[in-house]
C-alpha cells in the first residue's frame, strides 16, 4: 500500500522504487504505470514542502534565460531600450518598468510573476 512519504529515509526508498519502475517498458494503465505515476506525486509533494526550490531574483531570471538563449548584452538592450537601462539593471541600481518586464515577458518568456518580485 502507498503511503504519504514522511521521512528522508521514506524519500530515499521511493525515488529508488521509481527509478526501478523506470527502467521497465511499462505500458499505460498498467498496475505499474499507475505505482510510478502515484509514486512520483509523493515524491513531489513532500520535495515541495521539505525541499522547495525559491523563485529566482528577476535579475537571476534575466541572466539565466540570457544564457539559455545565448543572447549578446546589445540584444538585450534592444530589448530594454538602452544600453545604459541594461547595465544599471543588472546590476541592480535601476528597477524593471512595466514595459519592461512586458518586453522581457514577451521576448523571453519568463513569467511576469517572477519579474514583478521585489529586490
Amino acid at each position: 500500500m502507498l503511503r504519504l512519504i514522511k521521512n528522508d529515509s521514506q524519500h530515499e526508498d521511493t525515488l529508488a522504487r521509481i527509478y526501478e519502475l523506470m527502467q521497465l517498458d511499462l505500458q499505460p494503465d498498467t498496475e505499474e504505470s499507475d505505482e510510478l505515476e502515484i509514486r512520483s506525486m509523493l515524491v513531489k509533494k513532500y520535495e515541495d514542502e521539505y525541499y522547495p526550490i525559491p523563485e529566482p531574483s528577476p535579475i537571476e531570471a534575466v541572466k539565466y534565460r540570457m544564457e539559455q538563449m545565448n543572447l549578446t548584452d546589445a540584444e538585450l538592450s534592444e530589448i530594454l531600450g538602452a544600453r545604459s537601462r541594461k547595465s544599471e539593471i543588472l546590476s541592480g541600481k535601476r528597477k524593471l518598468s512595466l514595459s519592461m518586464i512586458r518586453a522581457l515577458k514577451e521576448k523571453l518568456n519568463i513569467s511576469a510573476d517572477i519579474l514583478i518580485q521585489l529586490y
